[in-house]
C-alpha cells in the first residue's frame, strides 16, 4: 500500500454494471482508490463490438482481459463483484490470478463454495 489509501481492483461480470458503480462510489467514499474496468460489454457497451471482425473482437477480448489482470497487479486487493453468487469464468480466472500473487479477495456478497 502506498500513502494512506489502500487501492482496490474490482472484478466481475460487466453485466453488474449498477453494482461496479455503487461499489466503486462507497469504497470511494471510505478512502479507497478503485481500479475499475474500461467498459461495460455485457451491459450497454455493446456498440464498442458492431461491425467488429471476429478476430479483432477475439483480439481486443484478449487484450482487455490482460490489462485487468495488469490493474490487478497495481492493486492491493480485489473486490468481487458477485451479484447472486454468480462467479463466471473470467472472473473466476481473476481470483485465482490476484491469490497466487497474494492478493486478498473480498466479495460484495458472502462467496459460494464451489462444488
Amino acid at each position: 500500500m502506498q500513502g494512506p489509501y489502500k487501492v482496490i481492483t474490482l472484478c466481475g461480470s460487466t453485466r453488474f454494471k449498477d453494482a461496479f458503480l455503487e461499489a466503486q462510489k462507497r469504497l470511494t467514499l471510505a478512502g479507497n482508490i478503485v481500479i475499475s474496468v474500461g467498459l461495460f460489454g455485457h451491459a450497454g457497451d455493446r456498440e464498442v463490438w458492431e461491425g467488429m471482425a471476429e478476430d479483432t473482437v477475439t483480439r481486443t477480448k484478449a487484450m482487455l482481459d490482460d490489462m485487468h489482470k495488469r490493474k490487478i497487479d497495481m492493486a492491493d486487493e480485489i473486490f468481487v463483484i458477485n451479484v447472486g453468487g454468480y462467479i463466471g469464468d473470467s472472473t473466476r480466472s481473476e481470483i485465482a490470478y490476484a491469490s497466487a500473487h497474494g492478493k486478498p479477495v473480498r466479495y460484495l456478497e458472502p462467496a459460494v463454495p464451489e462444488r
